[in-house]
């Protein structure tokens, strides 16, 4: 696990990524300053698709899902609680980033790095908002005039999230787009803090992040600030709830939680059994939570992370080899979870669209939906991975190399000519 594998040549920079999340971020980087890539992590790969079907599921669920008899063997306990796993993602982003660019011999370059970010998400955001338009115009019957042209203007540049009550504008989930890119803004200068480097520290400091991101939670538990006048649950609407679930700040103790995470994982160094004990305590923590306590617990505190430290738990026992890990390395699940960006920004309008214009009745497969729209929407966004997110990636990568060496030649040319 602590090998380090060859690095990349120019003909396989923009091949399917060194880990889970397929940036190749590290080709923008001036060849002097690259690392060597760190060994592929396709466990983590794997549970990103669970991850998307579920949050897939949540927000379409289907009526059999629920077993009333054998409540325990029911997928529906682990489905109804889909949307914890955007803080899921959220951990996950600050893991593999940290495990990417922690501790490199040279600082990393914040630009190269923005526009690697901006070459692989930017394309197909464009390409929801515009598959998204039919839900512009049911926006404009719904919001205020002033509402909606604050939307228009604010969603394509990924502003929606910074405003409670604009985040879910034009397409519902993209507001945690918007939250990672203010996250990715400051990467570079999180990347350069001086961070603990005993497995004790670490575990502290990953604990203090998990305490501290809670407080908002805690204290809107406590004083109720929207005055709903009971427990806040999914269907909650106001203006602080809208707040703590789709804005930034919320999100900010979760992302350094991950970047800790990935610390943690290079300093603890663990073995194949100690991953295993790991992994598997996490997943039996999350199944008896999702299970046995998800009653009990505020909507809004297992929104904000309240199982941060169990899903840590499941990635550093994905986040290298193991038996466990190879459950969840299987092709199929590697292939879809290389596409989840591609699924989650699509799968809520395009899921919308395909029952508001009838198409599984029109193509009389009706008798088999929602699997039947299940399954488009998965092999739509896994066409979208190859002929769009990809080839788009390279060409604006391509294109952003070719004009920083324009520019150090013509800076080379410049102080050629006063020497």
């Amino acid at each position: 696990m602590n090998d380090l594998a060859p690095a990349p040549t120019p003909s396989t920079i923009y091949q399917p990524a060194p880990t889970s999340t397929g940036e190749a971020a590290e080709a923008l980087q001036p060849a002097a300053v690259r690392a060597e890539r760190k060994p592929a992590l396709p466990g983590l790969t794997g549970i990103r698709t669970l991850l998307a079907l579920t949050i897939l599921l949540f927000h379409f669920t289907p009526s059999n899902l629920r077993w009333n008899a054998h409540p325990w063997l029911s997928l529906y306990p682990l489905v109804d609680i889909g949307y914890v796993f955007v803080s899921f993602f959220f951990l996950i982003s600050g893991f593999i980033l940290s495990y990417n660019y922690a501790d490199r011999p040279q600082p990393m370059n914040a630009v190269d790095f923005w526009m690697a970010r901006f070459s692989r998400l930017y394309p197909v955001y464009v390409l929801t908002l515009i598959v998204s338009i039919p839900m512009v115009i049911a926006e404009y019957h719904v919001r205020s005039h002033t509402q909606f042209y604050e939307g228009v203007i604010l969603t394509p540049l990924l502003l929606q999230g910074c405003f409670p009550m604009l985040a879910t504008f034009w397409n519902t989930v993209t507001w945690t787009l918007s939250c990672e890119v203010m996250l990715y803004l400051a990467l570079p200068w999180l990347i350069r803090l001086r961070w603990p480097r005993s497995t004790g520290k670490l575990l502290a400091l990953l604990l203090a992040f998990w305490v501290i991101g809670l407080i908002p939670h805690s204290i809107y538990v406590l004083r109720d600030p929207d005055h709903l006048g009971h427990m806040a649950d999914r269907y909650s609407d106001g203006f602080w709830i809208n707040t703590l679930k789709y804005t930034p700040l919320p999100y900010v103790f979760t992302f350094l939680a991950g970047l800790t995470l990935g610390r943690l994982h290079e300093a603890a160094k663990l073995g194949v059994r100690g991953r295993m004990i790991v992994g598997l305590s996490g997943f039996a923590a999350a199944w008896f939570i999702a299970y046995h306590m998800v009653p009990r617990l505020p909507y809004i505190m297992i929104h904000g992370g309240l199982l941060t430290p169990i899903f840590g738990a499941i990635i550093l026992g994905l986040a290298g080899p193991s038996p466990l890990a190879r459950v969840f390395s299987i092709p199929p699940l590697v292939v879809i979870g290389s596409s989840t960006y591609c699924l989650y920004l699509l799968h809520f309008n395009l899921f919308i669209l395909l029952h508001l214009h009838h198409v599984p009745e029109r193509l009389h497969v009706a008798r088999f939906d929602p699997w039947i729209s299940y399954v488009f929407v998965v092999l739509v966004a896994i066409g979208v991975r190859k002929f769009v997110e990809h080839p788009a990636q390279i060409a604006i990568g391509t294109w952003w190399k070719k004009r920083r060496a324009m520019r150090a030649d013509g800076q080379a040319a410049i102080v050629g000519r006063k020497g």
